[in-house]
């Protein structure tokens, strides 16, 4: 009986803490009680985003968009967008003076048939599919962003591919002062690298350390994902969990006067 109720009283927890954040003055805020600028609201509000509008109480596009700065006019570098989720409100901010540049790695393209369409309706929006370890963008780049993905790097399936030069070739595609987010399912404290393939889940601690690593400075997290009913050892496609795991939202920024 055990291993039936575990499972039914920890979906009860999520599904709790799910409403709870559904509610939460979070639904409208950005980090810390920050109001979602009126540009970043109107791209939420987009009806060509009639198909996501279900998704934002979980994925809280809003908040997690106002969270990483960006504004009308940016340049924005996205990895592994899929099906465009966070692509198509970042479009519709940076406007027509901005850009959108979505990043594939090649051992991901299987997965990249809805990011390779999202240019035919998003028209500031490139696809690029690229080595795992090569990432390049055609100019500087005001933002960059990744959600779920950081994990896949150093996984025997893209190269793989150690953070280290991931988090390098984010920080050469950076202007001096550009933003980095990463945002990714949170793994037991202490765990390093030990889930990213089992359980999709990595060490916060880790990601935070590799990241500064590179030169970068740590700014600041958002908690909008967080979801203290998620204990961190299930597989993030658990259906007890999936859609609802605990993830961290970190913001880094590259020094000014970086080159």
């Amino acid at each position: 009986m055990q291993r039936t109720v575990v499972p039914l009283l920890l979906a009860a927890s999520l599904a709790a803490a799910t409403a709870a954040a559904a509610t939460h003055p979070s639904g409208k805020h950005a980090m810390h009680g920050g109001a979602i600028p009126a540009y970043i609201q109107a791209a939420v509000d987009d009806p060509g985003r009639s198909e996501d509008r279900e998704k934002d109480a979980r994925r809280h596009g809003a908040e997690l968009v106002a969270f990483s700065g960006v504004k009308p006019g940016d340049d924005v570098l996205e990895l592994i967008p899929g099906s465009g989720y966070f692509t198509r409100i970042f479009s519709k901010v940076v406007g027509p003076k901005g850009h959108v540049y979505t990043v594939t790695p090649q051992p991901m393209e299987k997965y990249a048939d809805d990011t390779k369409k999202l240019p035919e309706t998003l028209k500031n929006v490139n696809v690029a599919i690229q080595p795992a370890d090569q990432l390049t963008v055609p100019k500087p780049v005001d933002i960059a962003f990744t959600s779920q993905n950081y994990h896949d790097y150093p996984d025997k399936f893209m190269g793989p591919t150690d953070p280290a030069v991931l988090n390098k070739a984010i920080f050469a595609a950076l202007k001096p002062g550009g933003t980095y987010i990463v945002i990714d399912h949170v793994a037991q404290a202490g765990s390093g690298l030990r889930d990213t393939d089992t359980l999709h889940r990595i060490d916060p601690a880790l990601v935070k350390q590799q990241v500064e690593a590179a030169g970068f400075e740590y700014v600041g997290e958002s908690d909008v994902l967080r979801n203290p009913a998620d204990d961190h050892t299930l597989k993030v496609f658990d259906p007890t969990v999936r859609g609802h795991t605990d993830q961290f939202a970190y913001k880094f920024r590259k020094p000014k006067g970086a080159k």
